[in-house]
């Protein structure tokens, strides 16, 4: 199921954070369970995953998409992104951007198959990686 997420999931994502994404950071999600922030939660008996997106206008940026590493390779993180992108759509929001490693191959095929490609090159973005912004 997934589903729109609230307050009270902060200590589940938190942990799916912090044993996934390699430079969490605990305050935007934190903030994030609220408008007007989207943060989906795609859940099996319990939270395995969210994807969090700030809309502005007609552009949204997906800050994090994180899939507990014990259900990942199980497609739980394409429903996700296309649960995201379809929410995204139905608010008019057609221009999605996100940012992800550039050390990160998998994840830049993963993002391919949504149809992003990237669009800018940031040196230094990360502590220990540059960062590669993808837009679709």
């Amino acid at each position: 199921m997934i589903r729109e997420g609230q307050p009270g999931d902060w200590p589940q994502l938190r942990r799916i954070q912090a044993a996934t994404l390699s430079d969490p950071w605990p305050e935007l999600l934190e903030l994030a369970l609220g408008k007007p922030s989207l943060v989906l939660i795609l859940t099996v008996d319990e939270p395995i995953g969210y994807a969090l997106a700030v809309p502005d206008d007609e552009v949204a940026y997906v800050a994090e998409l994180a899939i507990a590493p014990d259900r990942q390779g199980e497609g739980n993180g394409s429903r996700l992104m296309r649960a995201l992108l379809d929410r995204l759509a139905e608010h008019g929001i057609d221009t999605v951007r996100l940012t992800a490693r550039a050390d990160a191959g998998r994840v830049h095929a993963f993002y391919r198959g949504f149809g992003f490609t990237v669009v800018e090159e940031i040196p230094d973005h990360y502590d220990d990686a540059d960062g590669l912004v993808f837009e679709r």
